[in-house]
């Protein structure tokens, strides 16, 4: 039996950009001015891991007391946005048609509630279905720790599971949980990069995802 884990942001819901933007705003009231490409290649971490890796790539060190105040600043700024972020193309019909087809899904994501609940009801996820933040394991992406607490709480084995995301970081933590990477180009990164970092096939979005789930066997 097949089932699916998907990350949230750049996966099902469009937010690449705002976390982006709002991360570059929160730096920059710390003092730390930084190009929005090199934050976009970090989305998909943790917020403690997105910092340390561009404080060490930009020379630029922030205390733990800093790196704590940016962080909440973010959550801020994203939560605050003028223009909320929606479902991508076809995620909520492809996350229904699995409910209706009973094919087991979860949702294992680096943030965390509150912040990602309006994210959740914007796809009409409910409580019926297993989410797994990042403050309920140790480690974030690229560690397997979220695919694996969300694989156990869905009752699936490893090997039945594909894991659908847009960031390398979730197709790393995939082949370290042994579980197939579906890449989603729809969170910025480029086919050649997921299938590098081991994607079994790479789709534009969730619609052509729900179009191709034949190739997948479901």
């Amino acid at each position: 039996m097949a089932a699916f884990i998907f990350d949230l942001d750049g996966t099902l819901i469009d937010s690449v950009h705002l976390h982006v933007l709002a991360w570059q705003q929160s730096l920059a009231e710390a003092g730390v001015k930084i190009d929005g490409w090199r934050i976009h290649r970090r989305i998909g971490m943790s917020g403690g891991l997105l910092l340390q890796a561009l404080s060490h790539e930009c020379k630029c060190q922030l205390s733990v007391g800093q790196a704590k105040e940016v962080e909440e600043r973010h959550g801020e700024i994203f939560r605050q946005s003028a223009n909320p972020p929606q479902p991508l193309r076809g995620a909520i019909e492809l996350v229904d048609h699995l409910k209706q087809s009973k094919v087991p899904f979860g949702i294992a994501t680096s943030g965390s509630r509150p912040g990602i609940d309006p994210l959740l009801r914007s796809l009409k996820i409910g409580d019926d279905i297993v989410v797994v933040e990042r403050k309920r394991v140790d480690h974030a992406k690229p560690e397997p720790d979220e695919l694996l607490r969300c694989q156990q709480k869905m009752g699936v084995r490893a090997e039945e599971c594909f894991v659908v995301g847009d960031a390398v970081w979730d197709l790393l933590a995939a082949g370290r949980a042994r579980m197939f990477s579906i890449g989603l180009l729809c969170g910025g990164a480029g086919p050649q990069t997921l299938f590098e970092a081991g994607a079994f096939r790479v789709f534009d979005d969730p619609a052509e995802l729900h179009e191709s789930l034949y190739q997948l066997g479901i």
